[in-house]
C-alpha cells in the first residue's frame, strides 16, 4: 500500500481517496432523497383537511434550540477533524464526544416535539401535511440516530487502534456526513418551520 505523506492523514492512501470520492457520490444520492421529501412536503403542506395546520403546532423556541445545538455540533465536529490533522488524539476524542452529546440532545428535543404533535392531535393519519412532515423530520432524525451510532463506533476504534490512515479516513467521512445533516436541517428550519410560522 503506497502512502503519500505530503497529503493529510485521511487522504494518504489511494484506497482512502477512493472511499472519500465514493462517499461524496453517496451524499449525492442522499441529496436526491431529501430533495424528494422536501418537494413532497412543499406540495402537501397546505393539505390539512380539517386537521391542524403548521401554525397550530409549530413552536419556535424548541426549533431554535435544535438549530443552535446542531450548528454547534457541526462546529465541534470540525474542531475534531482539525485536532485529527494535528495528530492530537485526545482533543479529537473530546470534540467527537461533545459532537455526539449535542447530536443526542438534538434528537431528544425532536422526539419530545413528535410526542407533543401527537398529543395535540397531529399524527401520520391526520392529513397529507402531517404525513409529509413526519416522514421528512423522521428521515432526518433517523439519519442523526445512525450518525450517533456510527460516531460511537469510530470513537471505539480510535480508542483501540489510535490515530492512523484508516481511523482518520473513517473520521473524516463521518464529518462529511454530519455536516450534510446540518445543511439538511438548515433547509428544514427555513422551508418547514419558518415558512409554517409565517
Amino acid at each position: 500500500m503506497k502512502i503519500d505523506n505530503s497529503l493529510p492523514l485521511e487522504y494518504r492512501t489511494e484506497e482512502n481517496r477512493f472511499r472519500i470520492t465514493g462517499f461524496w457520490l453517496f451524499l449525492g444520492a442522499e441529496i436526491v432523497l431529501f430533495a424528494t421529501l422536501f418537494l413532497t412536503y412543499l406540495v402537501l403542506w397546505t393539505r390539512t383537511g380539517s386537521g391542524l395546520t403548521a401554525q397550530d403546532v409549530f413552536v419556535l423556541e424548541p426549533v431554535l434550540a435544535e438549530t443552535f445545538i446542531l450548528l454547534t455540533s457541526s462546529f465541534t465536529c470540525g474542531l475534531a477533524i482539525h485536532a485529527m490533522r494535528q495528530g492530537l488524539k485526545k482533543p479529537m476524542m473530546v470534540f467527537m464526544g461533545i459532537t455526539l452529546l449535542l447530536g443526542a440532545s438534538f434528537l431528544g428535543i425532536e422526539i419530545y416535539e413528535f410526542f407533543t404533535y401527537v398529543h395535540e392531535g397531529l399524527t401520520l393519519q391526520t392529513s397529507a401535511f402531517a404525513s409529509s412532515l413526519f416522514v421528512l423530520l423522521g428521515t432526518h432524525g433517523a439519519h442523526v440516530t445512525f450518525g450517533l451510532l456510527w460516531g460511537i463506533a469510530i470513537m471505539i476504534q480510535l480508542k483501540r487502534e489510535g490515530l492512523n490512515e484508516t481511523t482518520a479516513n473513517k473520521s473524516f467521512i463521518f464529518s462529511l456526513y454530519w455536516h450534510f445533516l446540518d445543511v439538511v436541517w438548515i433547509f428544514i428550519f427555513s422551508f418547514v418551520y419558518l415558512k409554517g410560522l409565517m
